[in-house]
């Protein structure tokens, strides 16, 4: 298998688009950039998003999605999808999928640092993106849902560039996993209870799951 690296870095600023009716501010539509683009710790340079009530921040601030993923995409949707079809703003090869990739884990990504925080839930503008409502849900079912993460160290990301695993969590929990515990198996609170070990995870999920086992103790 190739060793893990950037096939595309992609970025764009919000727009508005008319969709089913009405307008709708969104910053998924990314294109792929040649050349180093400086990472933030919030996001990258000519990046942005629309609602950062949901979107963007610290535990937000690179989205990843594997290249490896595309292929079946096309075969789903039956239309020629290029990099950042997804809106994401590193697609990576070699082996970085949601079984693979844990959340805590640490890369090297160029000359930046990225720590796992979170799977990526789809809202409807994935829809509006790909022109399909129906995709938000079988995005989600299918759990290809790429991978999203803090900044820890300031740097430079191209295409081409290694995207390096240089630690792994100890205790090694898949990103889909994660996934599975959020969106289908709402009753495993022993997953649940794992996944809050994790240090790395974003403080929203934490909020979320922390909240799901109250409620459960609560009955």
């Amino acid at each position: 298998m190739e060793r893990p690296r950037i096939v595309s870095v992609n970025v764009g600023v919000p727009r508005t688009v008319e969709w089913r009716g009405r307008s709708v501010r969104t910053g998924i539509f990314k294109d792929p950039v040649a050349g180093g683009v400086a990472v933030r710790a919030r996001n990258l340079d000519g990046d942005g998003q629309a609602d950062l009530r949901v979107h963007g921040g610290p535990d937000k601030a690179v989205y990843a999605y594997p290249a490896e993923h595309y292929e079946a995409w096309v075969e789903e949707l039956r239309r020629e999808l290029p990099w950042a079809s997804f809106g994401e703003n590193l697609t990576v090869s070699g082996g970085l999928t949601e079984d693979a990739v844990h959340l805590g884990d640490r890369f090297r990504a160029g000359t930046a640092e990225l720590v796992v925080t979170q799977p990526r839930i789809p809202c409807y503008k994935l829809g509006i993106r790909l022109g399909d409502d129906d995709v938000v849900k079988a995005f989600l079912d299918s759990r290809r849902t790429g991978f999203y993460t803090k900044v820890v160290r300031e740097g430079v990301v191209a295409a081409g560039d290694a995207m390096e695993r240089v630690a792994v969590d100890p205790r090694r929990i898949p990103v889909a996993e994660v996934t599975r515990a959020y969106a289908h198996d709402r009753h495993d609170l022993d997953a649940v209870r794992r996944i809050l070990e994790v240090d790395d995870l974003a403080s929203a999920w934490r909020e979320h799951f922390a909240k799901r086992l109250s409620a459960d103790g609560a009955r």
